[in-house]
């Protein structure tokens, strides 16, 4: 995440971090269901308003680092030479979010998640608005002469990996054995 460097800055992020840990834990202790808007910003000493200022929605409030997230995976491949590797970066990229997700005190959490429509739903959309990110971050970097399609099928891949990993036996590995066929994906995808 992106350090704030003045005063305000600093103060507006310690204010979201404070609204976001809050509401997981009240999420935690009573159940996502249970917990309205109005309770999190009590819990917090905070206004409804500065709550909506911070997040956009009591989903976005279990995922306060999508923007971070995404921003990240983009990252990784923008403003590249075209023959500059990116998928080096991509895959550490995706490992770090794996890590931050696999950490045994992600598991209440992902238990949460996994039992709320509403917060599948939202993650569902977090990750389609990941992938499309990544895929207009390779278009205009290294992945041009790739078709969209080319760029929109590796983005979702990647992002999808990470989906993938989070949930198996051995996060790391999969991630690995995930981007090999991601590499081969897109060295098929060379124009001639």
């Amino acid at each position: 995440m992106t350090v704030p460097t003045g005063r305000r800055e600093r103060k507006k992020a310690a204010t979201r971090q404070k609204i976001a840990d809050t509401a997981l834990r009240l999420f935690l202790e009573q159940g996502y269901d249970a917990v309205g808007i109005r309770e999190v910003a009590a819990a917090a000493d905070v206004a409804v308003t500065t709550l909506f200022s911070h997040f956009a929605s009591k989903e976005a409030l279990v995922f306060e680092r999508d923007a971070d997230f995404e921003h990240r995976l983009a990252g990784a491949v923008a403003g590249r030479a075209p023959d500059e590797p990116f998928l080096p970066d991509l895959r550490r990229e995706v490992h770090a979010l794996v890590q931050h997700c696999a950490t045994p005190g992600a598991a209440p959490v992902w238990r949460m998640i996994d039992a709320s429509p509403a917060l599948r739903s939202y993650e569902e959309s977090m990750r389609l608005r990941h992938a499309e990110a990544l895929a207009a971050a390779l278009a205009a970097g290294p992945g041009r002469g790739r078709s969209a399609t080319a760029c929109r099928a590796i983005a979702r891949s990647a992002v999808e990996a990470h989906a993938l990993a989070r949930q198996a036996a051995d996060p790391d590995a999969a991630v690995d054995e995930l981007f090999r066929m991601i590499e081969a994906a897109w060295a098929v995808t060379a124009p001639a």
